[in-house]
């Protein structure tokens, strides 16, 4: 079961909508793909598909002492899944959730062709 769509409001959708536009038409050599439902604040490429989510809560797992990976410049907290890795943003005004399966090991090679469009649209928190 997917996870319930993103629904950042007003700077918010506006920030989402102009992260969205930034993305790249490729990740890890992946082309873009539908996403099932369709939702102004998700992208995927690939089959099966790495998936971006824009307006996510700050994660669950995210502790003070917890290990980070940053990416030109944007820090992303690894979570290990049954099939894969979920990455979320830290220290941004919104946060951005990428789910990448094994498929695409080493999975945060994704994470180079994401962290631009982050950099760009979404703002440093104060």
């Amino acid at each position: 079961v997917p996870p319930p769509d993103p629904l950042p409001e007003g700077a918010g959708a506006y920030a989402c909508a102009n992260f969205k536009s930034n993305l790249p038409d490729e990740v890890v050599g992946q082309t873009v793909t539908a996403t099932d439902p369709r939702s102004s604040f998700t992208a995927a490429w690939g089959d099966p598909s790495i998936v971006v989510r824009c307006g996510v809560p700050v994660p669950a797992a995210l502790e003070p002492t917890s290990q980070l990976v940053t990416v030109d410049g944007i820090d992303w907290l690894p979570e290990q899944l049954e099939r894969g890795y979920l990455f979320t943003t830290v220290g941004r005004e919104l946060n951005i959730e990428v789910t990448v399966p094994d498929e695409y090991a080493p999975e945060a090679d994704a994470l180079v062709d994401i962290s631009p469009a982050v950099a760009e649209a979404i703002a440093a928190a104060p």
